[in-house]
């Protein structure tokens, strides 16, 4: 499972010309079955995503296509992480 972060950085100010490429890469996250979540991150400091079913190269690859990443509007981070206890709502992360 994975954790993104897309921290604004100082061209922020083209998120509004680039909105619709990103909201369009976010449904193709949700339709390839990668994404489980994204929202905002509060203070509007930029978003975060939920992932899983991927390898880290693939999901990299695939953040490096939101075009706030290409145009550098945010900056991305991926942490990885390896359940270890998982509430029984959560079992299919195990697999």
């Amino acid at each position: 499972m994975f954790v993104v972060t897309l921290k604004f950085s100082d061209n922020k100010a083209r998120a509004g010309e680039l909105m619709e490429g990103h909201k369009a890469w976010i449904q193709q996250g949700f339709d390839n079955g990668l994404f489980l979540m994204v929202g905002s991150l509060q203070p509007n400091q930029g978003g975060g995503i939920l992932a899983h079913n991927a390898t880290r190269a693939g999901l990299e690859a695939f953040v490096q296509k939101d075009p706030f990443v290409a145009e550098q509007v945010v900056t991305a981070e991926i942490l990885e992480i390896a359940p270890a206890r998982l509430d029984d709502r959560l079992e299919f992360l195990a697999a």
